[in-house]
């Protein structure tokens, strides 16, 4: 038997559980689990704004584990599995796959001593990095370097929500030569002083005008009236992308605001490939993880905290 922390259905409180140690199948591997990162998207499925297909779950989809059979230390991202016959997936898109199923959510998760992936979503760790500081690259890191990469190759970059993917990401920009601009919620002076530290050139509130133009801007926080401010922030033909998996409601904004070839679009999961990509990229930069460690059995504190703005960068869990 093993310690997990369950969610029996949506808009219920997490509740550790003695559940038996699951069996891998064909194709699939059996991890220990020895860290996972906490994300907003755990707090999307207690809310019920992301739908899982099964019920009770177990939650935590940024897992470091070691396979029993191998020793290997390995990630698992919130991508657990495709069908690999769809056209989403046999044009390269398999972050689209319309049978897609996702760590912790469809596929139980790492909030528990044990787990079980998909062999092919088992993605390898670099060396350099200590389990609860590689944790928070699997999702929070995985994801911003999409949204990094859809944003185009402009030198001003905007980042709304300076939490987890950000400071993440933030380090990535400025690696690249990159100009950053940090937006965070009015008051936060904290959040302000870390992107200061990470290297954000400027740091002020989310309804804030920036000191100039941006050429492109990246919303973290599920925040839909943070689209319009931030159109209004890029320059002509400047990009804004959404990337978060769940958003509220996007308030009404004149055309002027989005016109001048200006672009906005949303990003959806990862592929592999974004995976062996950034974590490739991870130690040459290198990229440090700031994290908040909690024990298993505080998981539901872990992600309180996350609710309500209490951490800076990363929350992790460790069994």
């Amino acid at each position: 038997m093993m310690d997990a922390m369950v969610l029996d259905a949506p808009g219920r409180p997490l509740r550790a559980a003695r559940l038996p140690v699951p069996e891998a199948g064909p194709g699939q591997r059996r991890l220990r689990v020895r860290a996972c990162g906490v994300c907003r998207t755990d707090l999307h499925v207690i809310d019920g704004e992301v739908r899982c297909s099964r019920s009770p779950v177990v939650l935590g989809h940024q897992i470091v584990g070691v396979d029993e059979a191998t020793g290997e230390r390995v990630g698992v991202p919130w991508l657990g599995w495709t069908c690999g016959t769809c056209r989403y997936c046999r044009s390269g898109r398999e972050n689209l796959c319309v049978r897609a199923r996702f760590t912790g959510c469809d596929i139980d998760g790492g909030f528990a001593e044990y787990t079980v992936a998909d062999e092919r979503f088992c993605l390898p760790l670099p060396d350099g990095f200590a389990d609860r500081e590689a944790a928070p690259l699997l999702c929070a890191g995985l994801i911003g370097h999409r949204a990094l990469r859809m944003a185009g190759d402009g030198e001003r970059l905007g980042l709304y929500g300076f939490g987890a993917a950000a400071h993440i990401i933030c380090q990535v920009a400025v690696h690249e030569g990159r100009r950053v601009f940090a937006f965070s919620r009015t008051g936060d002076d904290a959040a302000a002083a870390f992107a200061r530290s990470l290297g954000a050139e400027w740091a002020g509130a989310s309804d804030a005008r920036p000191p100039e133009e941006l050429d492109a801007a990246i919303i973290f926080a599920p925040v839909g009236a943070l689209v319009p401010l931030a159109l209004r922030a890029v320059a002509r033909g400047g990009s804004v992308v959404c990337a978060g998996i769940h958003m509220s409601d996007i308030p009404s904004f004149p055309y002027a605001d989005l016109w001048g070839e200006r672009t906005l679009r949303s990003v959806a999961n990862l592929t592999r490939h974004d995976g062996v990509e950034f974590l490739r990229l991870a130690p040459r930069i290198p990229i440090r993880t700031a994290v908040t460690v909690y024990p298993l059995a505080r998981a539901a504190d872990a992600l309180d905290d996350l609710r309500h703005g209490r951490l800076t960068g990363a929350a992790v869990v460790e069994p």
